[in-house]
């Protein structure tokens, strides 16, 4: 039995592929480095869907669409905001989100897929006592999540680099919450269900959870003042270092060299670029520390290390790091639904049961 799945194939799919011995991600046979920071995170929508929906648009339009689709979510889900503002940020999200219709359409896609983009910005808005603001369906779709976020046109190095980062999280394989998404969806559950199950898997700290607490680590370590000291005792203390290790990546994840180039491109004299110099240190520090500490593993630097630092230059708290992430990925559960749908059949694995024999009655 193999505990926790390692090694079982569960599906075939076109969507991506994992090279964890090589560290490359390819999503329907590009690499990753030849998407990210070249194609919109639109195009690489269309990409992702393609084949799943009958009436699928050219890129142009699919933008579009995409875009009516954030306004359309906007004025449908406003008037929830005051009752789902004192839920935290992703949990206020998932609950906005479970009040889309469950159908199995195009257009039911793209208001999944714009539901977070809109969703977040407006959640953190309205905690902070602010208006939220309206989508532009002409902006694109980074430039409006962080227009929506700032209440002003943000540069256009900031919008490159979110929207590279939602290219980067579209779609990584089998993941927790992939296919907890496939698990639903091949119980023929509309997409909005399927959505809602990989956005219950990716909260867990294990899986989506774990950027935030890469910002609570730097700052600690920057209080603190001596980065290898407070990493040796937090590995001696069985504590996990956050931002380092893959369940799959046996080499370093490829998503955090291209996080890395995002931040750098931002860097300069300013805090982005102070911060990325701090982490850079501390990242090499802890790359030391745990190869010492636990030579038989291979932790490297994994995506939530960077990812964390993207979402903080283009200012996002911490707590709002999930819900960013989802808006990055829900593009590929909704394709991972769709090609469980029309390819594959009900998910069913079996137990074996280790607990006591049954008494006999006299």
């Amino acid at each position: 039995m193999a505990n926790g799945l390692d090694d079982v194939v569960a599906a075939e799919t076109v969507l991506s592929d994992v090279d964890g011995l090589g560290g490359h991600l390819t999503i329907r046979g590009y690499a990753l480095p030849k998407l990210a920071g070249r194609w919109r995170y639109a195009q690489v929508v269309r990409l992702l869907l393609d084949g799943f929906f009958d009436d699928l648009p050219s890129d142009a339009e699919l933008a579009a669409r995409l875009g009516d689709a954030r306004v359309e979510v906007f004025e449908r889900l406003k008037p929830s905001l005051p009752l789902l503002a004192p839920l935290d940020v992703y949990s206020a999200m998932r609950a906005g989100m479970a009040q889309l219709p469950d159908g199995e359409t195009l257009a039911d896609a793209l208001r999944l897929i714009a539901a977070p983009a809109v969703l977040t910005p407006a959640l953190l808005r309205f905690k902070r006592g602010e208006q939220p603001i309206a989508p532009d369906a002409k902006v694109d779709h980074a430039a409006d999540i962080l227009r929506m976020l700032k209440g002003a046109v943000p540069s256009p190095a900031l919008a490159k680099a979110l929207d590279t980062y939602l290219v980067t999280v579209c779609d990584h394989g089998l993941n927790a919450s992939t296919f907890a998404t496939r698990v639903v969806a091949s119980t023929q559950a509309g997409l909005t269900s399927s959505v809602l199950a990989g956005l219950g898997a990716l909260k867990g700290p294990l899986h989506g959870g774990a950027p935030g607490p890469v910002i609570e680590m730097l700052d600690e370590i920057q209080a603190h003042g001596d980065a290898a000291a407070w990493l040796r005792d937090e590995v001696q203390h069985g504590e996990r270092i956050m931002g380092f290790g893959h369940r799959i990546y046996r080499v370093r994840d490829p998503r955090a060299d291209v996080l890395k180039a995002v931040v750098r491109q931002l860097g300069g004299e300013g805090d982005t670029g102070r911060r990325l110099a701090f982490a850079e240190k501390v990242e090499q520090t802890a790359l030391e520390v745990l190869r010492i500490a636990k030579p038989q593993r291979s932790l490297q630097t994994n995506v939530e290390f960077y990812t964390a630092l993207v979402l903080e230059a283009a200012g996002f708290p911490p707590a709002a790091f999930s819900n960013v992430f989802a808006a990055g990925r829900v593009a590929g559960w909704i394709a991972h639904a769709r090609e469980q749908q029309t390819t594959g059949r009900l998910i069913r694995p079996q137990s074996r049961y280790v607990g006591p024999v049954p008494k006999l009655v006299a």
